[in-house]
This record gives C-alpha cells, sequence and structure tokens, in this order.
C-alpha cells in the first residue's frame, strides 16, 4: 500500500494555482495538494514534505538555492519553452492548450520512469488500483475511450463503431461511473497509463 502523496502548488498566480490544482486532483485521485502564493509561505508550512513542488519560474530563480538540492522533487511552471537558466530541470509550460498539457504531464511521468522513482509524478501508476474490482471496462467501453481520447465528438464514434448516438452517450456514462473521472483530460491519462493509447497518438 502506497502513501498518500503530497504535492506543493507555489504560484503567486491564483489562477494558474487554482487550475493546476483541480487538474492534479484529478490525475492523481487521493494525492494532498496544497497551494502557496509566496515562497514565504510555503516556507511556513513543512516544506520537505513534499512529494513534488510545482513552482512558477519567478519562485525557482529567486529561490534556486533552496530547489537545486531537491531538483528531482521539482517542476518548474513556465510560460512558454524554458530559459536556458532552467536547463537541467523538469519544467511544465502552462500556456499550452489542454490537450498538450495533458500530453507534457505524461511525458514528465515518462521522463520520470525513465531516470528511476525521484522525478516520477507520484501515484499515476498507481491508478489501476483505484478501479474497483468488477468495474473493469468493457472492449466496447475501451474503444470509445480510445476514441474520446483522440478527440472524436459522439457522433464520429458512433459512425466510426457502427452504433447508435445513445448507445455512444451510454458507454460514456458508464466509462464515467466506473472510473469516477470526468474530464477528458483525466481519461487521457488514464487510457496512456493503461496502455490503451500512445502519448504521441493524442
Amino acid at each position: 500500500m502506497t502513501s498518500t502523496p503530497e504535492i506543493a502548488i507555489i504560484d503567486p498566480n491564483t489562477l494558474s494555482n487554482l487550475g493546476l490544482s483541480d487538474l492534479l486532483e484529478e490525475l492523481i485521485p487521493g494525492a494532498v495538494i496544497r497551494t502557496f502564493p509566496s515562497f514565504a509561505a510555503f516556507m511556513d508550512d513543512t516544506p520537505d514534505m513534499y512529494a513534488h513542488y510545482f513552482i512558477s519560474s519567478q519562485v525557482y530563480l529567486e529561490h534556486t538555492a533552496f530547489f537545486l538540492p531537491r531538483r528531482p522533487k521539482t517542476i518548474v511552471l513556465a510560460a512558454g519553452e524554458a530559459g536556458p537558466q532552467l536547463a537541467g530541470v523538469l519544467t511544465l509550460n502552462i500556456c499550452q492548450p489542454e490537450k498538450e498539457l495533458v500530453r507534457s504531464i505524461v511525458q514528465l511521468h515518462g521522463h520520470g520512469h525513465r531516470h528511476g522513482h525521484p522525478g516520477k509524478l507520484p501515484a499515476l501508476t498507481d491508478q489501476p488500483t483505484n478501479v474497483p474490482a468488477g468495474h473493469e471496462l468493457t472492449a466496447r467501453e475501451i474503444e470509445v475511450l480510445v476514441l474520446v481520447v483522440k478527440g472524436f465528438i459522439n457522433k464520429e464514434i458512433a459512425d466510426r463503431l457502427n452504433i447508435s448516438l445513445t448507445t455512444v452517450i451510454s458507454h460514456r456514462k458508464n466509462i464515467t461511473e466506473k472510473l469516477g473521472i470526468k474530464s477528458v483530460s483525466g481519461l487521457t491519462i488514464y487510457a496512456v497509463m493503461h496502455g490503451y493509447v500512445e502519448a504521441d497518438q493524442i
């Protein structure tokens, strides 16, 4: 049994904090995610208890001395491509469309697997245990899930699978209920982590 991962988001941008927090809560069920508007507020907490820090590039550059020794746990939130001063640090471009953002998070997860445990996002690999026994997806539900993740709308899915629109909607409802995942981004992470689609197919 794995311990509950704790993640800190340190960013003075309230919308960025809230959006990333919501996305991570969906992608890492059971994670404890705390947001901090400043480095000082973060330091008033217990900073070394967190499995990962998602931090704005401004906070990172102002407090590099703290984060450098904790580089495997540090993910810098960059507005666009990371500059040369962030070389060697995991970065997440927060100014990309949702689909690409999800792909980037999946790639961060893959980076962690290639380079050992410290860099991987916690609990993404634990998601199979989040599906109760008897709630596994059927073969048809997996087909629908894959097409949803690839960006097809309900009518296109119905045409491709030669089923009615009502049936597609019913399958999507069942998928959501079984997995407890409502957003397309959450379903995308689930599909990639379970090998139903490759990251470069989304």
